[in-house]
């Protein structure tokens, strides 16, 4: 079997679809090639940059990028992040498998720095959970 083409989706891809590429990277190997990409693009998000160099991810050189049509027709798994992500998501092909694992945005979130950092942190944590569920989903059909 060839390698998956899997896209992370959500709003602007500054936060979530962004933390999702670095973890798929880290974790998945060869096993899929990876892109991120948003409704809009709202430019990258320092907090997100940051969560991820904790756990030894960098996803600074990572670009905020606009959902096209030329992405789309790439995609072999398209895993929305967000509600409005799948709500707004433009028609995919009938090869394109579609997956829904949505998650609070942690850039809406508002407190105190530590608050903010705190958010991220959990934010970076179930978007790892949810690439790894990505993963044994895929490994598990190449298996089969």
């Amino acid at each position: 079997m060839e390698t998956m083409r899997v896209l992370f989706l959500c709003t602007g891809n500054a936060c979530r679809s962004q933390m999702a590429e670095g973890w798929a990277r880290e974790l998945a190997g060869d096993i899929i090639k990876i892109k991120s990409a948003g409704i809009e693009a709202h430019g990258q998000n320092t907090h997100a940059i940051n969560v991820m160099n904790e756990v030894g991810i960098d996803i600074s050189q990572q670009e905020s990028i606009r959902i096209n049509a030329e992405m789309l027709e790439w995609t072999d798994l398209l895993v929305t992040l967000c509600d409005n992500a799948e709500e707004q998501c433009p028609v995919i092909s009938p090869h394109t498998m579609k997956l829904h694992l949505p998650l609070a945005d942690p850039a809406k979130f508002r407190g105190t720095e530590e608050e903010v950092l705190a958010e991220f942190q959990e934010a970076r944590e179930k978007v790892r959970q949810r690439v790894e569920y990505v993963i044994e989903q895929i490994t598990a059909s190449v298996k089969k």
